[in-house]
């Protein structure tokens, strides 16, 4: 039995990378083979990209032209080793008009696929709209990314999902969506996938120690002068030396120590080694967590809902810091006993979720 999954795999985040090389490797658990449906949004390529990250001022061309260059060799060849992709590309919604049927079920998700916000609206093929009604739809841990869809989405939206046969969604406020805005019933909660793969995985793929001795990753994706500060205080605090996670070239002027846009499974190496990761993402709490690394959460202005949330599942949300003057996060350790427990929990629901799908769809080689 094959399966088909559409994401923002052509979104430049190391998370939505390794979310989406999680979601292929947990389905393969399940299915005979697993496709990635090769859409690209279009922001994330060319001309549209460049128009994102200089705000439509193209005298930043030249600042942020390499940056951009770098993201095409590293996630570019990330996808093209690691992502099983469909030999056709869509670039656009009249694309899907000619829609090559590749699989026996499909999905969509993981991630923020249904987040009206980052997505400029709805994007019906994240929703599936190109296929026919009777093939076999679901949802893996699809994402929001906020608490309350906007009144202007909601009968479109509903559309769409009301022909899957199972959504399973990553935070509680999804469920909260599916269920009371949109009146669909079949909708439970699953982790995020990078999550239902234990940390054994991710270090048998993780290469080799980065940096010596003790230290602090900063992973951050939003920013400010006082996150800035407050890495320094907590340097100067605990006497570990700060590693800064550069996404972008830019970022090198920052403080901490430049780790200049590493290979994408560097990410798994620097944060288990790290002894704190300082952060504002929900990828870089989430592997810290699974790997046993102590967060330090700071959450964002937008889309904070899905870091609270899981820090909420963990039982974790001491490591939440509200006010940049609370440096006594650090005597407010994690219980990583009780949180190895609680995520071997939710990889037994992940396989349930998905032993159910390859039954109700014929399949016997479900776990």
């Amino acid at each position: 039995m094959k399966a088909a999954v559409i994401t923002l795999h052509s979104v430049c985040n190391y998370g939505t990378q390794l979310q989406a090389y999680a979601t292929q490797e947990k389905l393969k658990q399940y299915f005979d083979d697993v496709v990635f449906i090769d859409y690209r949004r279009p922001d994330t390529y060319g001309v549209e990209l460049v128009k994102t990250f200089t705000k439509g001022n193209f005298l930043k061309v030249p600042v942020i032209l390499p940056t951009i260059l770098y993201w095409k060799r590293n996630f570019g060849g990330f996808q093209k080793k690691f992502l099983n992709l469909t030999s056709k590309k869509y670039f656009s919604l009249e694309d899907f008009d000619d829609f090559e049927d590749v699989a026996d079920v499909y999905f969509s998700g993981s991630d923020q696929v249904w987040n009206t916000g980052w997505n400029h609206g709805i994007i019906p093929p994240m929703y599936l709209s190109f296929l026919d009604d009777n093939k076999p739809r679901y949802s893996y841990s699809s994402s929001f990314g906020k608490s309350v869809l906007e009144d202007k989405y909601i009968e479109e939206t509903k559309k769409y999902l009301e022909k899957y046969k199972m959504i399973s969604v990553r935070e509680e406020s999804g469920i909260k969506i599916v269920k009371e805005q949109l009146g669909i019933k079949n909708c439970i909660r699953i982790v995020d996938p990078t999550l239902a793969l234990e940390p054994d995985f991710w270090r048998k793929i993780a290469p080799k120690k980065k940096v010596k001795g003790d230290y602090i990753l900063i992973y951050n994706l939003n920013r400010s002068k006082e996150f800035d500060d407050y890495a320094e205080r907590l340097s100067k605090k605990t006497g570990m030396k700060l590693y800064r996670f550069c996404t972008r070239l830019d970022q090198i002027f920052r403080n901490g120590k430049s780790l200049v846009m590493p290979e994408i499974l560097d990410f798994i190496t620097l944060v288990d080694n790290a002894k704190i990761v300082l952060t504002d993402s929900f990828h870089a709490t989430a592997f810290a967590i699974n790997l046993n690394t102590e967060p330090i959460c700071i959450y964002p202005n937008k889309y904070s809902g899905r870091l609270s949330s899981f820090l909420e599942l963990v039982e974790s949300t001491q490591r939440h810091v509200e006010d940049y003057n609370d440096l006594d996060v650090i005597n407010r350790p994690t219980d990583f006993e009780k949180v190895n427990k609680i995520l071997n929990e939710e990889r037994r629901k992940v396989d349930n979720f998905l032993n159910r799908i390859v039954k109700e769809n014929g399949g016997n080689n479900g776990k």
